[in-house]
């Protein structure tokens, strides 16, 4: 794990928890104050140092629990400061500044793995198809389909809502954008294209909806199908 250590103290976070130079986890230290949050990068868990100073500690968690990080905050807490601690600091966890590696690392994987588990899902299940935000990419009974970004954007919007009807205006306004001057049929060109990469098994996943526009249905559901565009 990468951890973002906020401390003061002049050895930074083997300074705050000895018991880390035992594990195998990467360290970034910065300043205990709010700001030093600012431009820096990724980190798996920040660790907050609140034995010294409550005010910056409980200021520093709620600034970390809120910033677009978005990663839990474990904080250190001498043993006279924890009945300072309160839930409102943000975190998601405590430690002693002397605990064992044993229970450091016990408690990193499991605010690590509740916050994994706590993340919205990014993936649309349509049936057979799994449409991932995060990696973009389209599966159809677990193999990837090779789509362009707007032919991705357009099965993302319909797999989104199964069964509902996009009207092809609506389409062009969330694939493409208000700012768009092209024609609907620009939506018909890509559910063509769209259809021809699923196969002659799923395309008719996307139902033409006579004289408003498409939607997707879960394979073998039973639906009334208008002609398909030319």
């Amino acid at each position: 794990m990468h951890l973002l250590v906020l401390t003061d103290r002049p050895g930074g976070g083997k300074s705050l928890l000895p018991a880390l130079e035992y594990l195998d986890h990467s360290l970034q230290d910065a300043p205990l104050a709010s700001g030093s949050l600012l431009g820096l990068g990724s980190c798996d868990v920040v660790v907050v140092d609140a034995t010294q100073d409550l005010r910056e500690g409980a200021a520093a968690c709620r600034a970390a629990s809120v910033h677009d990080l978005d990663k839990p905050v474990l904080v250190v807490m001498s043993e006279g400061g924890l009945a300072a601690l309160k839930s409102t600091w943000g975190f998601d966890d405590w430690l002693q500044p002397f605990a064992s590696p044993a229970e450091i690392e016990t408690r990193l994987r499991l605010v690590r793995e509740r916050a994994v588990a706590s993340q919205p899902q990014r993936a649309a299940n349509v049936g057979d198809l799994v449409v991932d935000e995060d990696s973009y990419q389209v599966r159809l009974r677990g193999q990837p389909l090779d789509l362009t970004y707007k032919e991705f954007e357009l099965i993302k919007t319909l797999a989104n809502a199964p069964n509902r009807v996009f009207t092809r205006e609506l389409l062009l306004q969330e694939v493409w954008g208000y700012d768009y001057f092209g024609g609907s049929r620009t939506v018909d060109v890509h559910v063509r294209r769209l259809r021809a990469k699923l196969g002659p098994e799923y395309e008719q996943m996307i139902v033409t909806v006579r004289g408003v526009g498409y939607k997707l249905v879960p394979p073998g559901s039973r639906v009334e199908r208008g002609p398909v565009d030319a």
